[in-house]
């Protein structure tokens, strides 16, 4: 991924031995007048709670609420990508008349009535079909694993169905809330159809047509009266040894990690469909300090008839990721970077957990294949090279001890917190080096920044006007470059607020 910032100035040198130096009191009391300043603005209710909650203790451990999150389950075709689409208001998933149509992503942030929360689309699999009962079960149950609440989608023209039943049977079993949504009602004549549903045993059928968008309202009113304000089970767990997922393609190496790490040989077990919906954690040594390990199916390769691997290994990509702190994610560098290795990045990313690249078989590594690896690295990688990266060999164990540190700087990087008032006088910094461009005759400003959470690190910059993107980018680096950050995604997040009238 290129660098599109280069028009930015190089970072000066003095300017972190400045913010170093910088008296802690007065720092502090610049942050204060900023902060009194904001009062001139009109703030809601969350500007107040992001700034009454940050903090300058450096071992607070701060995190934004986790939003809600939302399943949607059913058998191909129902129509749960149309209704994916219709909540999200734009069309993100894809729909096609074909079931099991494969996607990359499965995860969305949807908002209605000003409450946002995570929609999880369960589609993209192919049935196995002599095994679909089971396909499906097992898809359900990873995607409500993951849910405060479920949308179970059935087609109300062609009626409960087998497959639907044997869902049900498992839906009935959880704890948690489940939704009957009847779609394809397009018009009252096909109400009765969906009163049909009573039969399924889950409570009222919510007749909609995903379509044409007919009852998706009043459905969305329902879900927010039974979808926590935040999420369950997405909180973090605390406390223990630190929680690794790892993470990467089949055959990359995982196991062997494992096993090598674990010194012992153990079976894992991987994602046929409808096999195991946990992954396999483990406690394990390395040089004296314990760590839980959890350990994925890899991310199959894209096949015509994959029956749903691509999809399966994302969600447990996504349970893992849940459960760790920091990622691991596996490259064999005997082969070319490879569009998976970037998504499961991504997925990374997307989750704001701690990343470690561990470049895995370099024993194998001939010098032509190096200088082809370190160009694709440049190219591939270049979004985060702000990564530890390792060079190990997880069958012979060569340079395994040197995951530790990596761990423990990414993590470090993870849990930074830095005070408010050095925050403010770095952005004042930039600002006076390189000021936003005007846009449409008015020139943004930023009125006051402070770091929100930890665990990733998210700042919230208070602003008079919206922010470039690679203005945001430019403060990210600088973040980078004066206080190092390295294995964390960092977060820049913009208010644009106005004046009070008067």
């Amino acid at each position: 991924m290129p660098d599109d910032d280069d028009d930015f100035p190089e970072l000066n040198p003095e300017l972190a031995d400045r913010l170093a130096a910088m008296d802690e009191e007065t720092a502090a009391q610049r942050a204060r007048a900023l902060r009194a300043g904001l009062e001139e603005y009109e703030l809601d209710d969350e500007d107040l709670g992001i700034l009454d909650s940050a903090t300058d203790d450096p071992d607070a451990i701060i995190y934004l609420p986790a939003l809600p999150v939302l399943a949607i389950v059913g058998r191909p075709n129902v129509g749960k990508s149309a209704l994916v689409n219709r909540i999200l208001g734009r069309r993100e998933a894809v729909v096609q008349d074909t079931p099991g149509v494969t996607r990359d992503r499965v995860n969305y942030k949807a908002e209605w009535n000003e409450r946002h929360f995570t929609l999880v689309d369960t589609g993209g699999w192919e049935p196995d079909a002599k095994g679909i009962h089971a396909a499906v079960a097992a898809q359900a149950e990873v995607a409500i694993d993951l849910a405060d609440a479920v949308l179970f989608v059935v087609d109300a023209l062609v009626g409960p169905t087998a497959t639907d039943e044997h869902v049900v049977k498992m839906l009935r079993a959880t704890k948690k809330p489940v939704i009957l949504v009847a779609n394809k009602v397009d018009d009252i004549r096909q109400e009765p159809e969906a009163a049909s549903l009573w039969s399924l045993g889950l409570g009222q059928p919510w007749a909609v047509s995903a379509v044409h968008g007919r009852g998706v309202a009043d459905l969305l009113d329902h879900v927010l009266t039974v979808l926590p304000e935040v999420s369950a089970v997405a909180k973090e767990q605390v406390g223990g040894p630190r929680r690794v997922a790892l993470l990467g393609r089949p055959n990359v190496g995982k196991s062997s990690l494992l096993n090598r790490a674990a010194g012992e040989e153990r079976v894992v077990v991987h994602d046929l469909a409808g096999t195991t919906r946990d992954p396999v954690d483990e406690q394990i040594e390395i040089s004296g300090k314990v760590w839980t390990f959890v350990d994925t199916a890899g991310i199959r390769r894209r096949m015509n008839l994959a029956q749903g691997a691509d999809f399966y290994a994302s969600l447990r990509t996504s349970a893992a990721l849940e459960k760790a702190e920091v990622a691991v994610v596996l490259i064999d560098v005997t082969e070319p970077i490879s569009e998976q290795d970037v998504r499961i990045i991504e997925l990374v990313l997307e989750s704001g957990r701690a990343l470690v690249l561990a470049f895995n078989k370099w024993d194998l590594l001939d010098d032509e294949r190096r200088r082809y690896l370190e160009r694709e690295i440049e190219q591939d990688l270049g979004h985060v090279s702000w990564a530890p990266r390792v060079n190990i060999s997880a069958k012979t164990g060569r340079h395994l001890e040197k995951l530790v540190p990596a761990l423990e700087l990414a993590l470090q990087s993870w849990d930074t917190r830095i005070p408010t008032g050095k925050f403010n006088a770095l952005l004042a910094e930039l600002t006076s080096e390189h000021p936003h461009p005007v846009r449409g005759g008015k020139q943004p400003r930023i009125l006051f920044g402070t770091q929100a959470s930890t665990r990733p690190p998210t700042f919230v910059l208070f602003t008079t006007g919206f922010l470039d993107p690679q203005y945001r980018r430019f403060i990210t680096r600088r973040l980078r470059e004066v206080y190092g950050f390295e294995g964390s995604p960092i977060n820049v997040n913009m208010r644009v607020r106005e004046r009070r009238k008067r």
